[in-house]
C-alpha cells in the first residue's frame, strides 16, 4: 500500500484543542498554539526536559532526584539508559492518596474510585476512603504473612475491585504483582505463575460469562497444590459458592478468606501504616507474552516507567481529567488492565466489567455507558467490528452526550469500522486508535487531541517515542510497509525477563533485527498525516513471491462483507514459493458459493493489490485466538505445516485447532 495520490478527509477534527491538558502541557513547556509535531520533536529532541516536565505537570508523587535520565552510552544505546536513577516513589501511594486527599478537603465522595458490573451482579461503588483503606488491610496481612519487597503476589481473577485492591496492596510494599483471568486452565495459569514463584495466590471461587456461573474451586486448588513456593491462598467469594470442595480440602490448610483480611475496623498498623518509596525501576508487574509457541516469556515492568508513562498517555494523549468515568474492556489477563487501573494515579473513576461483552445482546455494554454517563470507552477492534455486523444504530438508541473519547486496541481497526463509529455511535468524539503492546505495557503509537482522526490510521507517535518505519537496510519509510521500530530509550521499556541473568532473552526478542534499537515486530507503514496504519505482526506477514504483506491489509478488505463474521489468513508454503491462504468463518445460513469466492477475489484485488489475492479461501467453523481475542495465525500457519503446538493452553478456543489439523494434508494436496 503506497501513497495515495489524494488527499484524504478528516473523520473528526477537534473543536477545541486550546482547552486540552495536552495545549497548556505546550504553553508550559513550549509556547501557546504549539502543534503536536513541535511537542513531539521537543519530546524526542531533548528527552531529559520532556520527562521532567512529564514528572510535575502530571502529578507524580515522590522523591524526583536531580537527574531525569542518565546514559553510559549515547542515546542510541537504549538498554543502557536509565530514567530517574535517584527517584524514589511507591506506586499504590501515587493511585491513592491524591485522590482520598481532594475528597477528604472538599467532603465529596461523589466521584467513586470504582464502579464495577457484572452479569449476575448490580452495580458496586467503591469509595476512595474504601479502597485507600481495603488496599492497606492487604499491605498489612501480607507483610504479617512475611511477604517483602520483590516477592511475588499472583491472582487468578475477574475484572472486580478485589483484584484493584490486591495489586495496590502489594505494590504498596514493593511486592511485585502478577496476574491472569479466570478462563486460563490450570496449565496455562502454571506455564506463568509456576516460572515466576508467587508466595501469596488470590483468586476467585468462580466467574460469570453468557449467562453461565464457571465454577473455579478446584482448578484453583489444583494449582495451588502445583506452587511448592506458595504459602496462602486467599479465596475470593465472587460467585457465591460453597465454602470446600474435595478437592479443595487438599489445600485447606493454606486458604484465607478475603472478606477478614480486608474488613474494617482499622486497627493500629492499618492506621500507622506508612507508604514506603522504592527506585524507579523497582519491579512492579509481571506480564506475560501469548506463548503460543512454547511457555511465555514473563516480562518484568518497573514501578515508575509504568507511571509515568501511563499518567502521560491518560492526561496527555487522551485528555482525561480529574472527575472522568473511564470504561476499558478488558481481563485481567490482558495488559489494558494495567493501563486502565493507573488512571486512579489521575483521579479518575474506573469502571470495571467482568462477563461477556455480548451478553445477553450486543447492546450490553452500550448500556452501561450510556446509564453512567461515561466519558471514555475503551474496546477492542473486533467488538466494533460485531456492532457493524449487526448494522446497530447506537447514536439513535442511547444517550452519548458524555462520552468524549473511544479508545481500540488489540488489532488494526479497519477503515469501515472507523466509518461506523462516526456514522453511527456518535459524530463528535476523538476515535483513538492506540497500539502497544505487553512489552512496554503502553503505547508506541496512539492518540492525538490536538489533530484529527483520518479513516483507517492511528493519530501519531507516542510523545517521548522516537518512533519511525524502517525498511530491511535501517532506512526510514514513508507510505511504504516496513518494521516499526523505537530509536531511543523511554521509561516503560521492561526491566528484563524473568530468569534471563544475562539478558539474552530480552536482546533477543527487541534488539536483535537492527542492533540497539527498539523493533517491536509490528509491520506498519508511516503515512503522509504522520499517523501510522499497523499491518499486522511481522512475524505473521505473508511473502508471495518475495513481496511482505500484511495480514491487516487482507482484513481490511473481506471486513466489509456481511456475509463474513471473522477471517485469518496465513501464507503457505508452496512450490518453492508462498501462497496466501484465507479462512472465512461465515454467517449463519451463509454459504461459500463460487459467487462469494469470486467476489472475495474481486475485492481483494481491487482494495489490495493482484499479490494479496488468496490462492484458497475456505469456510471453517471457527477461528483459534488467543486469550486477549486474537487472532492466532502463527498457529493455523504451524499446524498447516505440519509443526506441532507446545502451548495449547495460550489459546481461548484450543479445540478450533482440530480443524486445521484436519485441513493440513487436503492443503498440501491442493493445486
Amino acid at each position: 500500500m503506497g501513497s495515495t495520490t489524494s488527499t484524504p478527509q478528516p473523520l473528526w477534527t477537534p473543536k477545541q484543542a486550546d482547552t486540552t491538558r495536552l495545549a497548556a502541557f505546550a504553553a508550559n513547556h513550549l509556547h501557546a498554539g504549539a502543534g503536536y509535531p513541535d511537542i513531539h520533536a521537543f519530546s524526542v529532541q531533548q528527552p531529559a526536559a520532556f520527562w521532567d516536565a512529564v514528572w510535575d505537570d502530571c502529578g507524580i508523587i515522590g522523591d524526583k532526584g536531580g537527574t531525569v535520565l542518565k546514559n553510559d552510552g549515547d542515546m542510541r544505546s537504549m538498554r543502557s539508559a536509565r530514567f530517574f536513577p535517584e527517584a524514589r516513589l511507591n506506586f499504590a501511594e501515587n493511585l491513592l492518596t491524591d485522590a482520598v486527599t481532594a475528597a477528604e478537603k472538599t467532603g465529596d465522595e461523589s466521584a467513586p474510585a470504582i464502579m464495577a458490573w457484572g452479569e449476575s451482579r448490580a452495580m458496586r461503588h467503591v469509595s476512595h476512603a474504601a479502597l485507600k483503606q481495603q488496599a492497606i488491610a492487604f499491605a498489612v496481612w501480607l507483610k504479617a504473612q512475611g511477604v517483602r519487597p520483590g516477592d511475588r503476589v499472583a491472582a487468578v481473577m475477574p475484572n472486580i475491585p478485589e483484584t484493584v485492591i490486591a495489586m495496590l496492596g502489594a505494590s504498596a510494599i514493593g511486592a511485585v504483582f502478577s496476574s491472569t483471568s479466570p478462563d486460563f486452565g490450570e496449565q496455562g495459569i502454571l506455564d506463568r505463575f509456576g516460572q515466576i514463584e508467587p508466595v501469596i495466590l488470590v483468586a476467585a471461587d468462580g466467574y460469570f460469562y453468557n449467562g453461565k456461573t464457571i465454577d473455579c474451586r478446584d482448578k484453583i486448588a489444583n494449582v495451588a497444590a502445583a506452587l511448592p513456593s506458595l504459602r496462602r491462598l486467599v479465596r475470593v467469594n465472587y460467585a457465591d459458592l460453597p465454602p470446600l470442595t474435595p478437592t479443595e480440602n487438599r489445600v485447606n490448610n493454606l486458604i484465607e478468606n478475603w472478606d477478614e483480611i480486608i474488613a474494617p475496623p482499622a486497627n493500629a498498623e492499618t492506621e500507622a501504616f506508612i507508604f514506603e518509596r522504592f527506585a524507579f525501576n523497582h519491579p512492579l508487574y509481571i506480564l506475560y507474552s501469548s506463548g503460543t509457541t512454547g511457555k511465555p516469556k514473563c516480562i518484568i515492568h518497573g514501578a515508575g516507567g509504568t507511571l509515568i508513562q501511563h499518567k502521560k498517555e491518560h492526561q496527555l494523549q487522551l485528555d482525561l481529567r480529574a472527575g472522568d468515568r473511564m470504561f476499558y474492556f478488558t481481563t485481567c489477563g490482558w495488559m489494558m488492565w494495567n493501563w486502565l487501573v493507573s488512571a486512579l494515579a489521575s483521579r479518575v473513576t474506573l469502571m470495571l466489567f467482568d462477563g461477556a461483552p455480548l451478553y445477553p445482546d450486543a447492546t450490553a455494554l452500550l448500556q452501561v455507558i450510556a446509564d453512567e454517563k461515561a466519558n471514555f470507552f475503551g474496546v477492542s477492534a473486533k467488538y466494533i467490528d460485531a456492532l457493524k455486523k449487526q448494522n446497530l444504530d447506537i447514536a439513535g438508541q442511547f444517550d452519548l452526550s458524555a462520552l468524549k473519547t473511544i479508545t481500540s486496541t488489540g488489532s488494526p481497526l479497519s477503515p469501515e469500522g472507523f466509518d461506523y463509529i462516526y456514522q453511527s455511535v456518535k459524530q463528535d468524539v476523538h476515535l483513538a486508535s492506540i497500539c502497544g503492546g505487553t512489552d512496554i505495557v503502553s503505547c508506541f503509537v496512539g492518540g492525538n487531541p490536538l489533530g484529527a482522526v483520518y479513516g483507517g490510521e492511528i493519530q501519531a507517535a507516542g510523545l517521548g517515542m522516537a518512533i519511525a518505519i524502517w525498511d530491511d537496510n535501517g532506512a526510514p519509510v514513508t507510505g511504504e510497509r516496513g518494521e516499526l521500530v523505537c530509536r531511543q530509550p523511554f521509561p516503560s521499556m521492561p526491566v528484563g525477563f524473568w530468569d534471563d541473568p544475562s539478558g539474552a532473552k530480552y536482546r533477543a526478542a527487541y534488539f536483535d533485527r537492527y542492533p540497539g534499537i527498539w523493533c517491536q515486530g509490528d509491520f506498519a507503514i508511516h503515512t503522509e498525516q504522520d499517523g501510522f496504519i499497523v499491518l499486522g505482526r511481522s512475524d505473521a506477514t505473508l511473502n508471495p513471491g518475495g513481496v511482505r504483506i500484511g495480514t491487516a491489509e487482507i482484513y481490511r478488505q473481506t471486513e466489509p462483507f456481511d456475509e463474513i463474521a471473522e477471517a485469518a489468513v496465513i501464507g503457505q508454503n508452496w512450490q518453492d514459493d508462498v501462497r496466501v491462504v484465507l479462512f472465512v468463518v461465515l454467517q449463519d445460513g451463509v454459504d461459500l458459493s463460487a459467487e462469494l469466492t469470486s467476489a472475495i477475489k474481486q475485492k481483494i484485488r481491487q482494495g489490495a493489490s493482484p499479490r494479496h489475492v488468496p490462492a484458497v479461501i475456505i469456510a471453517v467453523p471457527d477461528i483459534p485466538r488467543t486469550k486477549s481475542g486474537k487472532i492466532s495465525e502463527l498457529a493455523i500457519r504451524d499446524i498447516i505445516h505440519g509443526q506441532a503446538l507446545n502451548n495449547t493452553e495460550a489459546l481461548a478456543n484450543p479445540e478450533a485447532l482440530e480443524i486445521y489439523r484436519q485441513l493440513a494434508q487436503d492443503l498440501a494436496a491442493t493445486t
